[in-house]
């Protein structure tokens, strides 16, 4: 099957599909943007119900997102992050489980590099009737509605544009096309008493900063935050709350004593459900381009963004931000460690220019009527897709202002 819609029998055999499996085996950040096209699948039948097929990092995330009625927690063969086994009998066995819930439908969501085949033939052992996916390569049987993948010899799209086209095939839209996170009540509320405790309220300027990331090429290096942390402090009268995995503890707390006392490190103390809640309360998050900066776009956060250019299809979608890098020849790498070794897409940024940004962006948080963005949502969403006045768009319809530092 080519990349046009389906018609006639099978636009009707997808549009009555009651239960369908999303399989997304990648990390926070993937199922994030994949929420619209999840939102798309569940509001178009009434009575549909979503179970996602997932990796252990990515149903934390899926546990918080309302399109999904069910996760299956699954550590794939065929993704970098799973450890080896000795055996096929963990894979025997969600086929097996698979078979046993009898869904309708199959949607296997995947970034262009990643070949879907191996969830296709298990989802055709598990008996699933319709199965869908972009594929580069002729899939026969494994695919039942094969949509030839375009990326990236073609075009280059959003990995939300890209997921939204996929469900589209099959006749699957919504009029919203935001990313879907639900904060839980508790969890908005131990951030607040946490907030209090440290001071990151009132009229006093804060942000959260996340200076960790998954993938080395994706990190903006340590002394460049270290001055970025100082500057904030001693010279514009910030508080910083910095977050980080447990395994960024000592890269976090190294950071936090730049502060002068007005930065503490929270690595390692916060839940999912608990950064969520602190960045939607935060007029701003400083990251890497990494999980959080989808948490940010998905609570309507403002973002700046050290966004390495290892790939260019995952900027902040449908919030304020500033992406910042610096133009290299050796761009779109899709590498986790630099293959050049240098890291100038990252090591280009200036400090002063991360301070800048943050600055220009706080000022818009605040709406100009002193709202912090947890006050402030309602207002920016209200507009379409959530832009605010004084940001200028790139890509789609994005609120992202792209700013490249210097040249190659």
């Amino acid at each position: 099957m080519d990349g046009r819609p389906v018609g006639g029998d099978r636009y009707r055999a997808w549009r009555a599909v009651r239960h369908v499996l999303a399989v997304r085996l990648d990390a926070l950040g993937d199922v994030l943007m994949t929420t619209p096209a999840l939102h798309a699948a569940r509001r178009s039948h009434p009575e549909r119900r979503v179970t996602l097929l997932t990796s252990p990092a990515g149903a934390e995330a899926a546990r918080l997102v309302p399109d999904v009625d069910d996760v299956i927690v699954y550590d794939a063969p065929w993704v970098k992050a799973t450890a080896r086994r000795a055996s096929a009998q963990t894979d025997r066995h969600m086929i097996r489980r698979l078979a046993a819930r009898r869904f309708d439908a199959a949607v296997i969501f995947t970034v262009y590099s990643q070949n879907p085949l191996p969830a296709a033939l298990m989802c055709y052992l598990a008996d699933i009737p319709l199965r869908l996916a972009h594929c580069r390569e002729n899939p026969y049987q494994l695919l039942t509605d094969w949509v030839r993948d375009p990326e990236p010899s073609e075009r280059v799209r959003h990995e939300v544009e890209r997921q939204l086209d996929l469900v589209a095939h099959v006749g699957w839209r919504a009029q919203d096309d935001r990313l879907r996170l639900e904060v839980p009540e508790s969890a908005k509320a131990t951030v607040r008493g946490m907030m209090r405790e440290l001071g990151l309220s009132g009229g006093t300027p804060w942000a959260v900063v996340h200076p960790g990331a998954s993938a080395p090429s994706r990190r903006y290096p340590a002394r460049h935050f270290a001055r970025v942390v100082r500057a904030l402090v001693a010279e514009h009268g910030w508080r910083l709350a910095l977050t980080g995995a447990p395994a960024e503890h000592e890269l976090v707390e190294r950071l936090a004593r730049e502060g002068y006392g007005a930065a503490v490190s929270l690595a390692g103390a916060l839940s999912l459900a608990e950064l969520a809640a602190l960045i939607a309360e935060a007029p701003l998050l400083i990251s890497n381009n990494t999980g959080p900066v989808h948490v940010a776009a998905a609570v309507g956060t403002p973002v700046v963004d050290l966004y390495a250019l290892t790939n260019p299809q995952h900027t902040p979608w449908h919030v304020p931000s500033r992406v910042l890098y610096r133009d290299v020849p050796c761009r779109n790498c899709y590498r986790s460690v630099c293959p050049e070794g240098h890291h100038a897409c990252l090591e280009g940024v200036s400090p002063e220019r991360v301070v800048e940004a943050a600055c220009e962006l706080l000022a818009l948080s605040r709406d100009g009527g002193g709202r912090t963005t947890a006050e402030a949502v309602a207002v920016r969403r209200a507009a379409p897709h959530g832009r605010e006045i004084g940001t200028r768009s790139s890509g789609s319809d994005d609120a992202v202002e792209v700013a490249a530092e210097g040249g190659p």
